[in-house]
């Protein structure tokens, strides 16, 4: 809950992980808790990297958008 800031856990979420596909649901019938409950068990699920610039966090932000974030 701390690492998302307040935003949804769809934000921080892998919705095209093979993981989640196995699963068999459907990403708009899931709760943000059932996310955050699914990312607890399957690590896979969570959208990376997960990184945290002057205190904000950015989660499968690419190299250059990181490169721009930090200059």
């Amino acid at each position: 809950m701390e690492l998302l800031q307040g935003k949804p856990a769809s934000e921080m979420f892998n919705f095209r992980s093979p993981s989640f596909k196995a699963l068999g649901l459907e990403k708009d019938k899931v709760s943000d808790r059932e996310l955050i409950d699914l990312m607890l068990k399957e690590p896979r699920l969570v959208r990376r990297p997960v990184v945290r610039i002057d205190g904000k966090v950015y989660f499968s932000a690419d190299a250059k958008a990181l490169e721009n974030i930090i200059k």
